[in-house]
């Protein structure tokens, strides 16, 4: 037998597969497909103040090795998570974590205040990558001082596991981390999707409304690979790992690079069934390389 359980904060999670914001709904969607109480943990999709209609469409494209969205958050607000979504999703027997997210520090505060008081979300992970509408529609986590603030300002008023999710759109994600951690984070998941963008040639247009949009999926992988292990080396709190995670080799090298976990997000698209086939290899390769437990691959990079 391997031991898969895995600590991230205060939080005891049964196994290192989580899913990502945004792309597995609040759980439930998925309940079809796998056994969610298999899973280690579940981040469900963004909640904001107010409710949010999102970007015009279309905003979803298809890229080479990836996909771009812009979705823009969309979901009914924190009032309407608080009365409807959390009662249909609060016993299901896995790890909630909410993604919390907002355009201002206010805004986030606000939502973290009311999640606060759910017993049965130990966590929250907190979305900087959204625009600062008081400073010039500038994302909180692409600047140090920023995202400090923001983190210290949740961190206030949210009294149980902070999870700080990182943008790779910044010049030293290593610099945005311990600016994260001194604000009070008790771990960081990375990486959020990079800025880009797609053409339609023949109409000579952009293919999404909004031009740019997020880019995931397997393209992006070195990239979050590259940051995860930057971030590893520069910081003394968990990391959760995410970005182009498609299978169970792909979750390894993060846990390699220092990623004590790990989200699944584009791939559920292809398969809703993936986080399973992940969480079998890592157990399948642990039992191959006689490691007893999934903590003594995380950051077990040798020859660096």
């Amino acid at each position: 037998m391997v031991n898969l359980t895995t600590q991230i904060g205060n939080l005891k999670l049964k196994n290192p597969v989580l899913t990502a914001s945004g792309t597995f709904g609040y759980g439930v969607e998925f309940a079809d497909f796998i056994d969610l109480s298999r899973l280690g943990g579940i981040v469900v999709k963004a909640v904001t103040g107010k409710n949010r209609e999102g970007n015009p469409y279309p905003r979803m494209a298809e890229t080479p090795s990836g996909m771009l969205n812009s979705v823009g958050l969309q979901n009914k607000g924190v009032d309407h998570f608080v009365k409807e979504i959390y009662p249909a999703i609060k016993d299901l027997n896995t790890c909630l974590i909410v993604n919390v997210s907002g355009s201002t520090i206010e805004e986030y505060v606000e939502v973290a205040e009311k999640i606060n008081e759910l017993e049965k979300i130990p966590a929250i992970e907190l979305n900087i990558s959204c625009p600062n509408v008081k400073h010039g529609g500038m994302a909180f986590g692409t600047v140090a001082a920023s995202a400090s603030e923001v983190t210290a300002a949740v961190r206030a008023v949210y009294n149980k596991d902070l999870i700080v999710k990182l943008s790779p759109n910044v010049t030293s994600i290593a610099d945005i981390a311990k600016a994260v951690a001194d604000g009070g984070a008790d771990s960081l998941s990375l990486i959020n999707t990079l800025l880009g963008m797609a053409i339609d040639i023949n109409r000579q247009r952009p293919v999404l409304a909004t031009i740019t949009g997020g880019l995931s999926g397997p393209a992006i992988k070195p990239v979050a690979l590259r940051m995860v292990w930057q971030v590893h080396k520069a910081v003394n709190i968990p990391i959760i790992g995410l970005g182009g995670i498609m299978n169970a080799n792909d979750a390894i090298e993060f846990l390699l690079a220092g990623a004590s976990a790990i989200q699944v997000g584009t791939a559920n698209f292809i398969d809703p069934a993936v986080t399973m086939k992940i969480l079998e290899g890592i157990e399948a390769y642990m039992r191959l390389y006689k490691i007893q437990s999934v903590k003594d691959l995380v950051g077990a990079l040798k020859n660096e």
